[in-house]
């Protein structure tokens, strides 16, 4: 399913000279075996330089369940002169045999950077050694959207641990999925960790007890809800576990 998200991505963000444009991009989809209408999604992705080459950085689940799924697709995209584009796009599918069908594409809508920041803001923005952002999470915090609950925890966080974030506010499902409760991530009340310390949560070589210890950390540093590929023991809901977070840990905050 993953793989599926990734190769449809991967098609429409990297085309060689003179390959821009939605025309194109529908053509590579069609070839790559998917519907070619699903160009017309593709947003940011699809910029125009006369050249693009895209490296997925992470895919995790946005939500899963028995015959759909959001497919949460972190990238880079280089151009020529830049090296700091890219985005995260929200894939949805359904169930199908062989193999799952994309049906939608829902790219990162960070907005324009703010005319000021918070120091938190700042402060995030500057250690990119222990907070690294993907492109649409650099620009969140740039944008000025992401609340200071939730800069401040993953500030917190960093004192202890060096971490890599896949979403944090754009790019993912306005409501939790499969329901109609409004998710923390595009209130900018939550992030995403895929990697701690070098080591990604969903590798079963990656200590039980590193990803347990961070979960405690998360909710020791003000987070309500704390989920990820192990269900601990706490106070009312503060955290969980399901099929979703088995590849990440999430970090919410109610305030």
């Amino acid at each position: 399913m993953k793989l599926r998200a990734v190769r449809l991505i991967e098609a429409l963000g990297t085309w060689p000279l003179g390959g821009q444009g939605v025309e194109a991009a529908r053509k590579r989809a069609a070839d790559a075996g998917y519907d070619p209408a699903l160009a017309d999604q593709a947003g940011a992705l699809l910029g125009s330089a006369p050249e693009a080459a895209l490296q997925v950085l992470e895919a995790q689940y946005g939500g899963i369940l028995s015959d759909s799924a959001s497919v949460l697709v972190v990238c880079r995209q280089y151009t020529p002169g830049n090296d700091s584009g890219g985005t995260t796009v929200d894939v949805r599918l359904s169930a199908a045999s062989p193999q799952w069908n994309v049906t939608a594409l829902h790219p990162a809508v960070p907005g324009p950077p703010a005319a000021s920041l918070t120091s938190a803001a700042r402060a995030v923005l500057a250690d990119a050694e222990a907070v690294t952002l993907p492109p649409a999470a650099h620009a969140d915090v740039l944008s000025g959207n992401v609340h200071d609950s939730a800069l401040n925890g993953m500030l917190t966080l960093a004192r202890s641990y060096r971490i890599m974030l896949s979403v944090v506010r754009s790019g993912h499902p306005i409501d939790v999925f499969g329901t109609t409760r409004p998710s923390d991530h595009p209130q900018g009340r939550a992030f995403d960790v895929w990697t701690i310390d070098g080591q990604a949560v969903v590798d079963p070589a990656t200590p039980r007890s590193l990803v347990e210890s961070f979960m405690r950390a998360a909710a020791a540093a003000g987070s309500y809800n704390v989920g990820g590929p192990y269900l601990l023991s706490g106070s009312g809901n503060q955290f969980f576990s399901d099929d979703t977070h088995h590849d990440h840990v999430h970090v919410g905050f109610d305030y």
